[in-house]
């Protein structure tokens, strides 16, 4: 009887210090499930440090070990998406290769993907972050959970887990250029367990993703996955305007009343010009983001552009 194939797949961008002990960790919890065979996918979003240099001494070390090297720095989201839809393995494992992800959870992922867990991911119920940013961060997934279109967001979730190939060959039938993997988890559905584990402080290095890129996954999950801040925007504009007419009517009642001793004065106005012209651009803003995720999809451009595949079949280097 075939062996059932385990992926593991990463992405990294400059992450020399840790991808040695991120592979030793690796194989040392796969070795505890010997009836599996695995593969480990590793997208290299172009670092610029040494990291390329690691990855081919493991490739030809491992032939499981398996590398894909970006023709340029394509971001995160895609780099890692684009990974994990070369996975052919019976259950797919993604994980980030910074250590923040602790390879050992891999064993709880297998052992509740047999006990027919098809989905099984892994949520954070402390982090060895900045308090502030955790923070923020499980803010952010409560406000995604009220405004989503979609049920059962989950909580202090980053995609760390593990997801069976019928849950694979469903995601593929979702084309998106610049997909928010967390939100198409709850929104595809299947039955998960969760596993709640603390995650440590990083090790080694520092991490890659600014403030943009902190707001680009904020709004990717808000413009993908819900349309209420274009409802609150439209909400919005009835109540201000509203607001306005019954200021309008006090100040002309106080007029008609205090003709000659009351005065409008600068300040209100001035007040009142700032008021809506700052609400006028957020909500344009708003609205761009969403047109700008239209663009997105109908230019349809590749998740990214390939340099080099290295330990991956000859039919598979040529698609």
């Amino acid at each position: 009887m075939e062996r059932k194939l385990i992926s593991i797949v990463s992405g990294c961008y400059n992450e020399e210090d840790n991808l040695q002990e991120f592979y030793d960790r690796v194989i040392g919890t796969l070795s505890r499930f010997p009836h599996y065979s695995y593969e480990i996918i590793m997208a290299d979003n172009c670092s610029t440090d040494g990291s390329r240099d690691i990855l081919r001494r493991l490739a030809a070390q491992d032939p499981n070990f398996k590398v894909i090297m970006n023709a340029n720095n394509f971001g995160p989201i895609r780099s890692g998406y684009h990974a994990f839809l070369q996975a052919s393995g019976d259950a797919v494992v993604l994980m980030s290769s910074d250590l923040q992800d602790p390879p050992e959870l891999i064993a709880d992922f297998l052992g509740k993907w047999e006990q027919s867990f098809p989905v099984v991911v892994a949520s954070k119920n402390s982090s060895g972050e900045n308090s502030l940013v955790f923070f923020l961060r499980s803010l952010y997934y409560r406000l995604l959970t009220v405004f989503s279109k979609s049920e059962g967001i989950i909580q202090n979730f980053t995609g760390f887990g593990l997801y069976d190939r019928k849950f694979m060959n469903a995601l593929k039938r979702f084309p998106d250029p610049n997909p928010y993997f967390r939100g198409l988890v709850s929104e595809i559905g299947f039955r998960r367990a969760v596993i709640h584990f603390d995650q440590p402080p990083r090790k080694h290095g520092q991490s890659k993703h600014d403030l943009f890129t902190y707001y680009d996954f904020a709004m990717s999950g808000f413009v993908n996955h819900s349309i209420l801040p274009l409802r609150l925007a439209t909400f919005s504009g009835f109540c201000l305007a509203g607001l306005s007419l019954v200021v309008a009517v006090i100040y002309l009642v106080y007029k008609l009343l205090y003709w000659n001793t009351f005065t409008l004065g600068l300040a209100p106005l001035v007040v009142g010009l700032f008021f809506f012209s700052a609400v006028q651009l957020i909500f344009i803003g708003i609205i761009g983001e969403y047109v700008g995720a239209i663009l997105t999809q109908v230019k349809m451009h590749p998740l990214v552009i390939e340099e080099e595949k290295i330990n991956f079949a000859d039919k598979e280097r040529n698609s």
